[in-house]
């Protein structure tokens, strides 16, 4: 949460002995290393979600654990403070650690508060905020600035220990901060008072239990826009327009909230407004401006906006992301390696990453969701456009926006090494909790992909590949569904181009279909799609690849499924309904013949593509 000084003591004292005593009685075993393995940083879960001691998650519903209720007075200084209280813990910093620099720009640290109270501590524990640094002597209370870069540095050899508590707020907690001071300032006769244990029972405290929207406010999304875009100093060009396109996000978020409010039949269009505004802003170079943090402006969009409008939460909810000024990622993990690296050996990262590839609009994002359900696969949780193309190299910007098209030459170290670091750092299982251990099983599902298998290849070496089959005609149906319905825009300003704006994968001479009717787009860009992924996947070995086909997938997924898990070396322990859910994606209630609404369009362009399709049955049998 942004404050108005960097630090800010509280009024009020605590006994640190008292509080040693309890933390010293509770078993040594009950500390936890840092979810994404920090070194030097440990912690004991007080507050989680379900009171469950081993869970490192910020939503949900909170409640305490054990360790929490074995220790009166320390429920005694969280009812004193009298907040509503979030996640919470004892947060152990070793000696001759750090808390490397970061900002907290995520959904959850956008309206919650810190509050620290040192327990076991020495002179020599730096925090830093800002240009500000201070020593948080043991039983005072602070809040700080958590939208600035900070850091903590232990120099002692003793390890520091803080009570570390989130909350949005109320109770006492307001009349405090209204007292509190900062070490700036010069205020005559201002003390903390000393809050000892009091006699009686245990208190009881307020919890979270709401913690995410399911479909986001529109005061809520208009409130987080104005603030991000009041953090970017003036005079930057690249602002209005992508001022504009938040601003007709919020329009239509409205309009649709007035008419539908949380209505689950809507999600689909929630869902299209926001991916289209998401890749408009990434083409328009929201990842390239930097707010007055130095941190860039479109990663906080998308962790305050695309990751939490729909209650996501992967992106915006996740434990202990660290990330810092100039970066549009969580740092990566340590144990990244890059792509050259693993040449000579097993990859240390990445173990057979799979990709889903398939022309768009093929049922990828159903078979994603489906799959993404076996254990011990980690995903990223969404489809990683902006993940990759953030990277220089990646967007078609960066190469005269001829297309989406890479191969192997592109896959060079200053391209593969943020790309493996950026997904290492993002992935999670399929709880949703951070995947901490080496190596892990990726999977990945972006339809641009298709375009780029030489160089996922290259870039992951040990890479495996899901090639995604259905039938041309409901396909392209689907296609002119997408590009008509204006959710999948994908480049809106693309350069040259004077028809509508471009929707899903830009393929390789798109300028040749300037001026062609809708029809004619889709079956280029189906046939061109499909032309390329055949040739890449027949220069592969047939072990880095399998099919499947999204009828047979529809028709028997249990079956199906277990078939892919097999042939990829997964488990899998889930059984499924005969009927699929609807993906996330979905415009339209599907049903088999709904094609048949185009179908004189489609057989109109039928030489297009079906020289395509014939070879593409010929491929996968």
């Amino acid at each position: 949460m942004k404050l108005r000084v960097r630090f800010l003591q509280l009024p009020i004292l605590f006994d640190a002995d008292r509080l040693a005593q309890e933390v010293a009685a509770i078993p040594e075993s009950a500390w936890r290393p840092h979810p994404k393995g920090f070194p030097g940083n440990d912690a004991l879960t007080l507050i989680t979600s379900g009171g469950d001691p081993n869970s490192d998650q910020r939503g949900g519903a909170m409640a305490p654990t054990p360790h929490l209720k074995a220790c009166p007075y320390l429920m005694q200084v969280l009812e004193t403070l009298g907040g509503t209280w979030g996640r919470s813990r004892l947060m152990r910093l070793s000696g001759d650690s750090e808390v490397t620099p970061h900002i907290d720009t995520d959904y959850y640290w956008r309206d919650r508060m810190r509050v620290h109270v040192p327990i076991v501590t020495q002179p020599t524990v730096r925090f830093i905020c800002g240009d500000e640094e201070v020593n948080m002597k043991a039983g005072e209370c602070w809040i700080f600035d958590t939208w600035t870069l900070h850091s903590v540095h232990n120099d002692a050899t003793r390890s520091r220990i803080h009570l570390v508590a989130d909350t949005v707020g109320g109770g006492n907690l307001l009349p405090l901060m209204e007292q509190g001071k900062s070490p700036t300032e010069t205020r005559a006769g201002w003390a903390p008072k000393l809050s000892p244990l009091r006699p009686g029972p245990a208190p009881v405290l307020a919890y979270e239990s709401r913690n995410l929207p399911d479909v986001m406010t529109p005061w809520e999304m208009r409130d987080h826009l104005g603030f991000l875009l009041s953090e970017v100093p003036p005079g930057n060009l690249q602002v209005p327009p992508i001022a504009q396109a938040l601003n007709r996000l919020r329009a239509n978020w409205h309009a649709l909230w007035a008419r539908s409010g949380d209505d689950p039949a809507a999600r689909p269009e929630y869902a299209a407004l926001l991916e289209q505004t998401r890749e408009a802003v990434i083409a328009l170079g929201a990842y390239d401006i930097p707010m007055r943090n130095k941190m860039p402006l479109g990663p906080s969009l998308n962790a305050l906006i695309f990751a939490s409008a729909l209650g996501g939460g992967a992106e915006g909810m996740d434990a202990d992301d660290r990330a810092g000024p100039g970066s549009a990622a969580p740092l990566p993990a340590p144990a990244s390696v890059s792509a050259p690296a693993v040449l000579k050996g097993g990859d240390p990262v990445f173990d057979r990453p799979i990709f889903i590839v398939s022309s768009p609009r093929s049922g990828s994002t159903l078979l994603f969701e489906t799959l993404a359900r076996a254990p011990g696969l980690a995903t990223i949780g969404s489809e990683s456009h902006a993940l990759m193309e953030q990277i220089p190299g990646i967007s078609p910007a960066a190469r005269n926006w001829d297309s989406n098209r890479m191969t192997a030459a592109e896959a060079t170290p200053a391209i593969t090494t943020p790309l493996r670091e950026r997904f290492r750092a993002a992935l999670r299982d399929r709880s949703g909790a951070l995947v901490v251990a080496d190596p892990v099983r990726m999977l990945e599902k972006t339809p641009k992909n298709a375009l780029r298998i030489p160089f996922l290849a290259a870039a992951f070496p040990e890479a495996r590949f899901i090639y995604l089959h259905r039938e041309p005609e409901p396909t392209l149906a689907s296609m002119m569904e997408a590009w008509i319905s204006g959710g999948f825009r994908t480049y809106p300003q693309l350069p040259g181009w004077t028809g509508p704006d471009w929707s899903l994968l830009l393929t390789p001479g798109w300028r040749e279909l300037i001026g062609a009717p809708l029809n004619r787009i889709v079956a280029t860009q189906w046939a061109t799609t499909t032309r390329i992924l055949l040739d890449d996947l027949s220069a592969l070995p047939r072990d880095r690849w399998t099919s499947i086909r999204y009828e047979a997938f529809i028709a028997t997924p249990q079956e199906e499924i277990s078939r892919l898990c097999r042939t990829m070396g997964l488990d899998w322990d889930s059984v499924l309904d005969v009927s699929l859910p609807m993906a996330r994606h979905t415009i339209s209630a599907p049903h088999p013949e709904k094609w048949r609404t185009s179908a004189d369009a489609i057989d109109a362009v039928r030489a297009l593509w079906a020289a395509e399709h014939a070879r593409a049955l010929a491929l996968i049998g």
